[in-house]
C-alpha cells in the first residue's frame, strides 16, 4: 500500500512513517521545513521526502494520506485531497487502527518531559528483554530510532494533547487506549489551539477515561491540575510519585545524577547517572512504576536507568571548542527551561552560563507564555533572545524585566558575536529551541575555533 504523510517531518509524524514502513508499506511525505533529525532518520529508513505542499507530489495518487495536524484548510495539498476525494486519516487513527489494536500500550502524557520518559520507559523494557515496541517524539540515543513496531504486547508511546488533525480536533491521545498512562505534569501551554488550562484538563480526562479498570494511573502528588482531572472521574487504580506518594526519592546529590528511589517506604536500590535536574528524578520514578506495573521489578529497571542516554536535543551536548561546551535543548516553555537551567547549574557550579533562546513554538509566538520568562532564566548568567521577524510581541520589554544580564538579537550572526565577544574558556552555552534554529549550534561552534 502507497502511504503519503503530509507533514511527515513532525516529530510525531516522522515515528509515525518509520512504522509504516516497517509495517511493509510504501512510504512518501512531504513537509515545508526538511531538517534533522527527522529528515536524516527518514532518509536513512528510505523514505522518500518531498519539499512544500505541490499537489503534483499525489499523482499518480496514493491508496492514502495521512494528514498532520500542522495541515489546516488552504493548504494547497488538502485542497487537492478534498477535491480529488481521496482517502485520509489522521496520524493518531491510523496509529491506532493498525499499530495499538490489541497491544499493551504504555503512554506518558503531560506538559514537560513526556519524550525523556517515554525514552526512559522503552529502554527500561528494553533492558529487562522485553523488546518493547515504541512511538517517541525524538530520537533516543539507546536505540537511535524514534520508532519500532516491537515483537512482544508491549507498546510505549509519547501521548501528546495536541489536537489530531484539522478535521479532528481531539486531543491525539484520545486514540491510544492506553492500560498503563503516566500523567507527568499539567500547565497552560498549545495556547493556539487551548483557550485556558481548564480547557486542557478536560482533554487529559478524555484520556483517564479510556483506561481500564485494570489498568494504572500514575501521577506526582505536587500538580494541582493533575488532581483536578482525576477528581472529574477515575475508574482505574492510582499510583503516585513524590513527596506524599508511595514513589518518593532521597537524593544523594543535589543536581539529581545520584538519588535512592523508595517504594512504599522501602529502599529498592540506587539511580546513578548522567543526567541532572529534579525533572529528570521525577521522570525516573514514573518510569520505574510504569515498568513495575509490566512485570519489571524496581531493581531491575534502577539497573537499566543508570545505563539510560538522552534523547537528542534534550540537554545534549554537540560541541565543546577551546573549553566553551555547547548544549542543544528542546526546552520552549518557561517551566522547561527553568528545570534545564537549575539541573546544568546544579551540574556546573559557578562557571559562566549563557543562554540562548528562540522564542519559537506556536504559544511562544503568540506571547502566551512572556510573563514567565524573566524568572526562568535567573540560574544563567547572561541570556540572549532571538527576536525573528514574525514575532507578534516585546521581546524587548521582557528581556528587560530580568534580573540577568539580557539581550535581544534578531540575527544569528548578532548572537555568535555576542557569545564569541563574553565567552571564556569554562563557559557553558546552552541553545534552546523547539526547531533547527537557522543551524546555529554548528555555525557558533565553527565561529569559536
Amino acid at each position: 500500500m502507497h502511504i503519503h504523510i503530509l507533514g511527515i517531518c513532525g516529530t510525531f509524524m516522522g515515528s509515525m512513517a518509520v512504522l509504516a514502513k516497517e509495517l511493509g508499506h510504501h512510504v512518501t511525505g512531504s513537509d515545508a521545513n526538511v531538517y534533522p533529525p527527522m529528515s536524516t532518520q527518514l532518509e536513512a529508513q528510505g523514505i522518500e521526502l518531498t519539499q512544500g505542499y505541490d499537489p503534483a507530489q499525489l499523482d499518480p495518487a496514493p491508496d492514502l494520506v495521512v494528514i498532520g495536524n500542522a495541515m489546516s484548510r488552504g493548504n494547497p495539498a488538502v485542497e487537492y485531497v478534498l477535491n480529488k476525494g481521496l482517502p485520509y486519516v489522521s496520524g493518531p487513527q491510523w496509529l491506532a487502527d493498525h499499530v495499538l489494536q490489541g497491544r499493551w500500550v504504555l503512554a506518558v502524557a503531560g506538559t514537560h518531559g513526556k519524550t525523556t520518559t517515554s525514552s526512559m520507559l522503552a529502554w527500561v523494557l528494553e533492558h529487562a528483554g522485553m523488546s518493547p515496541g515504541f512511538l517517541i517524539g525524538g530520537v533516543p540515543q539507546n536505540f537511535s530510532v524514534s520508532a519500532r513496531l516491537g515483537d512482544t504486547p508491549f507498546f510505549v508511546i509519547e501521548a501528546d494533547e495536541y489536537d489530531s488533525a484539522f478535521f479532528d480536533k481531539r486531543s491525539k491521545f484520545v486514540h491510544y487506549r492506553p492500560r498503563t498512562a503516566i500523567l507527568n505534569n499539567l500547565e497552560f501551554d498549545h495556547a493556539d489551539i487551548f483557550p485556558d488550562l481548564p480547557a486542557i484538563e478536560r482533554q487529559f480526562h478524555h484520556l483517564v477515561r479510556t483506561i481500564p479498570s485494570e489498568g494504572l494511573v500514575i501521577h506526582p502528588t505536587t500538580e494541582p491540575a493533575l488532581q483536578r482531572v482525576i477528581e472529574m472521574g477515575c475508574w482505574t487504580p492510582v499510583q503516585t510519585t513524590g513527596a506524599g506518594g508511595q514513589w518518593q526519592v532521597k537524593l544523594l546529590s543535589e543536581d539529581g545524577s545520584a538519588f535512592e528511589v523508595m517504594f512504599e517506604g522501602v529502599s529498592q536500590g540506587v539511580v546513578e547517572w548522567d543526567m541532572t535536574g529534579q525533572h529528570n528524578v521525577a521522570n525516573a520514578l514514573a518510569t520505574l512504576a510504569a515498568a513495575r506495573h509490566v512485570g519489571v521489578v524496581p531493581s531491575m529497571g534502577i539497573a537499566a536507568l543508570s545505563v539510560f542516554k538522552s534523547v537528542k536535543r534534550r540537554m545534549e551536548k554537540v560541541a565543546e571548542v577551546r573549553g566553551i561546551t555547547i548544549y542543544d535543548d528542546f526546552a520552549h516553555h518557561p517551566t522547561a527551561i527553568a528545570t534545564t537551567l537549575d539541573g546544568l547549574r546544579k551540574r556546573i557550579g559557578d562557571a559562566p552560563l549563557i543562554a540562548i533562546i528562540e522564542p519559537r513554538s506556536n504559544s511562544m509566538k503568540l506571547g502566551a507564555h512572556r510573563d514567565g520568562l524573566p524568572e526562568s532564566v535567573v540560574d544563567a548568567d547572561q541570556v540572549i533572545w532571538y527576536a525573528p521577524a514574525n514575532l507578534g510581541w516585546d521581546l524587548a520589554g521582557t528581556a528587560a524585566l530580568c534580573t540577568v544580564p539580557s539581550i535581544v538579537s534578531d540575527t544569528l550572526e548578532g548572537i555568535i558575536e555576542r557569545v564569541k565577544s563574553q565567552a571564556q574558556p569554562g563557559t557553558h552555552v546552552v541553545i534552546m529551541s523547539n526547531g533547527g534554529f537557522g543551524g546555529l549550534h554548528g555555525k557558533l561552534a565553527e565561529a569559536l575555533k
